[in-house]
């Protein structure tokens, strides 16, 4: 059964149960079994934000799950909280432009990705979380980019309706996380 368990985790306000939602409804849409757990910090803004996404060809026999397959951590705190998630054979995903440290962590892979910085200087500080979502697309290709657009449409559509630039503006985010993790491949 092919099944990948996700970790993302951030401070409250990040967007990271919006990034959760979003790829658990491109996952349902493409008729794949989706399940999806949101974790608040004791306050909704300013604690640590957790969700847990399972995406799978096959039914989900177990809810939760003890170590992830790719884990997310966009924040210090986060870094700290998720470690325990973390096994051999996970990837660990962290942004080098608000993380203080790199995880300590025994995984497969560690990659830095400085998603806040690109998103303040190059596109609006509102797409980081569309940019994470691009970095997890093209690092766990266990979607395809229509289906996350379909996504993006169904939560944010009337938004980029009533200002059809925010369509183009979160579409760029999206190619240029998934950039990130494509030009790291060509190196």
């Amino acid at each position: 059964m092919s099944r990948t368990k996700i970790v993302l985790a951030g401070e409250g306000g990040q967007g990271v149960q919006s990034v959760a939602k979003i790829l658990v409804e491109a996952g349902y849409e493409a008729g794949k079994q989706v399940l999806y757990i949101p974790n608040f910090g004791v306050e909704q803004r300013g604690g640590v934000s957790i969700a847990f996404c399972q995406i799978a060809d096959e039914p989900i026999g177990e809810p939760r799950f003890a170590k992830g397959d790719i884990i997310i951590m966009l924040s210090d705190r986060a870094i700290d909280r998720c470690a325990a998630y973390v096994d051999e054979n996970s990837t660990v995903v962290y942004d080098t432009s608000v993380c203080t440290k790199k995880p300590e962590v025994k995984c497969k892979e560690i990659i830095g990705v400085d998603a806040n910085k690109i998103a303040n200087e190059q596109l609006s500080a509102r797409v980081f979380n569309i940019i994470i979502l691009g970095v997890l697309l093209e690092a766990t290709h266990v979607l395809k980019l229509e289906d996350i657009k379909n996504a993006m449409e169904m939560a944010l559509g009337k938004k980029f309706d009533a200002k059809p630039e925010l369509r183009d503006l979160n579409y760029k985010a999206l190619d240029m996380g998934m950039s990130l993790l494509k030009d790291r491949a060509a190196v």
